[in-house]
């Protein structure tokens, strides 16, 4: 027996305007009065820029203005470079670059709505039929599911701050949704159209990431077809060659024009897979698992529960997606959280299964923890600002300026509007919500997105500007700039990280040279030793003399040195 029993007042739809207006909340803050941020961010803006002031050599081999990125696949960048061509002229380059940010979150967003959609309408997903009539109708189901879903996607604390940077993982977490729409429209209606969708959505995700992820999410979709549903092995062959296209069509383009591939370790990213994780990697990996996933862990792992006696596609497809990306962890070397961000799509899809199943114990429970926790958060950040701002508490306003001395609290009339709007409609959901204890089925997460909207529009306004200047390169870029002549060659480099040698190149207009390029007049060299040690590495030459040195305040193990060569 099904375990969902439900009316049709549970099923209202969220207003469309309030879940465009949530998204736009969600996305947008962060996008402007900021520099490209240190590590992925700045090096995903580089490889854009580079691509968009470049050559067809940097189109077709990514690199930052001289570095070779042979691990980054191409696809994002791309897209990023085309907008810079757009509308860098009027927005700025950087500006221009995150607009990047919309497009993919847009795809996400939309591909889990429906994926959510189409398996939530099936009739094996849906509730009982009471006795007496006045249970949902199939589309309005399914849609409160899909609300749901993109509620829960949403509220992933893994794809805050991953969303927000221009680099390829924003693209890779929406394509991995768009290639489970695909799929979900071939295993519901086997059509030549969901062929060629789940087939180009796949091939595209390969030109987003490398093959690592498009083939662990293919193989899960034929194993998922060879125990169930047989009748989809075939299409799904069909969907495989044609995923194989926009690489190949790719890899010949460069081949043709005479330029070598082997040095795209991306293309061949299966060397990374296979390799065996270390055991203290591991537990380091699933703590950050535990928090990366939520909220849509619990909620998954109780549908899957719920569900148990009729799992069907619905539960499924997500589930045998989930288990074969956690089976692939201990196995990959991929760097960070990047090779959990393919979970958050099924998760999610999964998840919103699991809420017309949840107790009532429960769904209060998940509400006062985003209530106390959430809004504690919230709070301190307010604290903190009027600290920043006024100087009390003067605990709290000495360590955030002590790790930026040289920082100027600025007053923004238009943030502080914003971050007022957004905590006094964050209040009135809390009325909403604890007042009138709606039925409907996405109440159980609209609490926990929420609060994560609130407090990253009160981050990305009241914090903006220290979170800048403490995750910038801009300062210490203009210092380096203001050193070089108007007139020279090159800068050569030594151990310089792709963050750094893009901020330097866009910020500080720093012109470098290829890596090694002993013809440059410049040799720019990052290394942590100097400033403790006063020694020079190996890589400086005697006869070169230091013209400056620096580093960000923020930061007191990067130091930058800029030596001129002998001309002789």
């Amino acid at each position: 027996m099904k375990p969902v029993r439900l009316s049709a007042t549970a099923t209202i739809a969220l207003p469309r305007w309030g879940l465009i207006a949530l998204c736009l909340l969600y996305i947008l803050p962060g996008i402007v009065r900021r520099d490209p941020w240190k590590v992925d961010d700045a090096a995903g803006f580089g490889i854009m820029w580079t691509m968009a002031h470049g050559a067809l050599d940097d189109w077709l081999s990514p690199n930052i203005v001289g570095m070779p990125m042979p691990n980054e696949a191409p696809l994002a960048y791309w897209i990023g470079a085309i907008l810079i061509r757009v509308f860098g002229w009027l927005t700025g380059d950087a500006l221009a670059a995150r607009l990047s940010i919309l497009v993919f979150f847009a795809i996400g967003t939309l591909a889990v709505w429906r994926t959510a959609y189409v398996l939530g309408r099936r009739s094996e997903s849906q509730p009982l039929k009471l006795a007496f009539g006045g249970q949902p109708a199939a589309l309005d189901y399914g849609r409160t599911l899909a609300d749901g879903a993109l509620l829960i996607y949403v509220a992933s604390l893994g794809l805050l701050l991953r969303s927000h940077e221009t680099a390829s993982p924003a693209l890779q977490v929406s394509l991995v949704a768009t290639t489970l729409y695909g799929a979900a429209c071939l295993f519901d209606r086997p059509s030549g159209r969901a062929v060629l969708g789940l087939g180009v959505s796949a091939g595209l995700l390969a030109l987003a990431c490398g093959w690592v992820t498009p083939l662990l999410l293919m193989t899960s979709l034929l194993l998922a077809a060879a125990l169930r549903y047989p009748a989809v092995l075939p299409k799904l062959g069909i969907a495989l060659v044609i995923a194989f296209v926009p690489m190949a069509i790719w890899l010949l383009v460069r081949q043709s024009l005479g330029y070598d591939t082997s040095p795209i370790n991306w293309a061949a990213g299966i060397e990374r897979f296979g390799q065996a994780r270390p055991l203290g990697g591991m537990g380091k990996l699933l703590k950050t698992l535990i928090w990366f996933t939520w909220p849509a862990w619990p909620i998954a792992l109780w549908a899957v529960y719920a569900w148990r006696k009729q799992i069907t596609l619905h539960i499924f497809l997500p589930g045998i997606t989930v288990l074969i990306f956690l089976a692939a962890i201990p196995f990959t070397t991929a760097s960070r959280d990047h090779l959990l961000l393919p979970l958050l799509p099924p998760l999610a899809i999964l998840a919103t299964f699991g809420l017309p199943t949840l107790k009532r114990g429960a769904i209060n429970a998940i509400d006062w923890f985003s209530v106390m926790t959430l809004s504690a958060i919230a709070s301190f950040i307010w604290l903190g600002w009027i600290a920043k701002q006024t100087g009390w508490p003067a605990p709290l306003a000495k360590n955030a300026l002590k790790q930026v001395p040289s920082f100027q609290p600025e007053f923004n009339t238009f943030a502080l509007f914003v971050a007022l709007i957004t905590s006094i409609g964050w209040i009135l959901l809390l009325r909403w919500r604890l007042g009138r204890h709606p039925s409907v089925l996405w109440r159980a997460v609209v609490l926990s997105t929420g609060g994560i909207v609130l407090c990253w529009v009160l981050l990305m306004t009241l914090w903006l500007p220290w979170l800048n200047y403490r995750q910038s390169y801009a300062p210490v870029a203009e210092q380096l700039g203001a050193k070089l002549p108007e007139k020279y060659s090159c800068v050569d480099s030594d151990n310089l990280g792709p963050a750094q040698r893009a901020s330097f190149a866009y910020l500080g207009h720093v012109k470098f040279g290829r890596i090694g390029d002993t013809r440059c007049e410049f040799l720019l060299v990052q290394d942590n030793g100097l400033g403790r040690s006063g020694r020079q590495p190996q890589s400086v030459a005697p006869s070169l003399k230091l013209l400056w040195q620096g580093r960000r305040e923020a930061d007191k193990h990067e130091l930058f040195r800029l030596f001129r060569r002998d001309p002789r």
